[in-house]
């Protein structure tokens, strides 16, 4: 029997990389998060955060679809 794996590869985006993919600026990003209109971070060490990239590709997703309605 083969081993079954996870279809879907879970990527985490550090800051530099969540900024440059949503144009965003990190006050920005931290203002969002702080009213909920941005995916919160994860720790992931000591002053080390990240973001679920398939969160913040479905909140690019949501902002398109929201601008064309």
């Amino acid at each position: 029997m083969q081993n079954q794996k996870h279809p879907i590869k879970e990527r985490i985006l550090r800051l530099p990389e969540v900024i440059k993919t949503t144009g965003l600026s990190r006050s920005t990003i931290y203002s969002h998060i702080k009213k909920e209109l941005f995916p919160k971070h994860i720790n992931l060490g000591a002053r080390c955060v990240g973001w679920i990239e398939s969160e913040i590709d479905d909140w690019i997703q949501s902002r398109i679809k929201k601008s064309r309605s």
